[in-house]
């Protein structure tokens, strides 16, 4: 756990994630609310978002998804998946996925934390190599940027906004070693 600006970062092992699942139901809605590029849609519900968090529980007692949290005086405000590639020819190489941050929350670090926790989990695990795509017009895409990522490019209409509006996928990768 590191701790930052008021700001602890959280490794949950599956008993706190299940716990957290309210918590990161609640960060989901709200990045979706806000039109992030996400996997959902504006018709989204909250179930869809619960099942969805129930699913990275298992993954998480799988020892198939490292779950952070980032969490504040007024609880837990943001959220980073590191997803280690199970392939045989790939045991070098993780993903990051779900960096989110709760709308109150933004503009204080708390994403740049979640990532720099993420990489040193990946690190530790012995994966050097880490992917990412985010939504090629967020604001995310400058937080990668700035902390040393390198990015590939853009596909066009990878996926879609929550209102339905086509959305690019824009790739990087940082090379830990």
């Amino acid at each position: 756990m590191s701790k930052q600006r008021g700001i602890a970062i959280e490794r949950l092992d599956g008993a706190g994630a299940e716990a957290a699942v309210p918590a990161l139901t609640e960060i989901l809605r709200d990045a979706v609310a806000n039109g992030a590029s996400v996997g959902f849609m504006d018709f989204s519900t909250s179930v869809d978002f619960e099942r969805f968090w129930l699913g990275i529980v298992e993954q998480v007692r799988a020892g198939d998804v490292v779950l952070f949290v980032a969490r504040g005086p007024e609880g837990i405000v943001g959220t980073a998946q590191l997803h280690p590639v199970g392939k045989p020819n790939q045991p070098h190489r993780a993903e990051i996925a779900k960096v989110l941050v709760h709308s109150t929350a933004r503009r204080r670090g708390i994403g740049e934390a979640l990532m720099r926790e993420a990489e040193a989990a990946a690190l530790a695990m012995g994966r050097d190599l880490l992917v990412l795509d985010t939504d090629e017009a967020g604001a995310a895409r400058r937080l990668y940027n700035r902390l040393g990522w390198t990015e590939i490019g853009t596909i066009p209409r990878y996926a879609l906004m929550p209102d339905g509006r086509d959305c690019g996928s824009t790739f990087f990768y940082k090379s830990l070693g």
